[in-house]
C-alpha cells in the first residue's frame, strides 16, 4: 500500500500557474486541468527523488566519518576525542621564505644606506 502524502499548496499553484502558461487555445478548463495535475506530480516526484539523494548522501557522509573515526582508534599515534574530526594542514614554506628574505634585503639597505 503506497503512503499518499497530500501536495503542498506552493507545489500546486506553480503547476497551476506553468499549465495556464502554456495552455493552447481552445484547450478546455478540465484539460488544463488535468496538465496541472501531471505537472505537480511531477514536481512532487522530483522532490522525492532529491529527497532519496539526500539521504543517500548523508548516510555516505556517515560512512565514512564512520570508517575514520575506526581508522583512528586503530592508529595509536593519533589521540582525538570521540566525535571529533581532525583537520591536518600544512604551510608551505614558501611565504616564509619571502618574508625572511625581504626583511632581510630591507635590513641590509638600512644597515648600508
Amino acid at each position: 500500500m503506497a503512503n499518499y502524502q497530500k501536495p503542498s499548496p506552493e507545489s500546486q499553484q506553480e503547476a497551476q500557474r506553468l499549465a495556464r502558461a502554456n495552455q493552447k487555445p481552445g484547450q478546455t478548463k478540465e484539460q488544463t486541468q488535468l496538465i496541472a495535475q501531471g505537472i505537480q506530480k511531477g514536481i512532487e516526484e522530483f522532490k522525492k527523488q532529491q529527497k532519496a539523494k539526500a539521504r543517500e548522501l548523508s548516510r555516505h557522509k556517515k560512512q565514512q566519518a564512520r570508517a575514520k573515526a575506526s581508522s583512528a582508534q586503530n592508529d595509536p599515534h593519533e589521540e582525538a576525542p570521540a566525535g571529533e574530526l581532525l583537520i591536518e594542514t600544512r604551510q608551505h614554506p614558501l611565504p616564509w621564505l619571502l618574508l625572511a628574505a625581504s626583511w632581510g634585503a630591507f635590513l641590509l639597505w638600512y644597515w648600508l644606506g
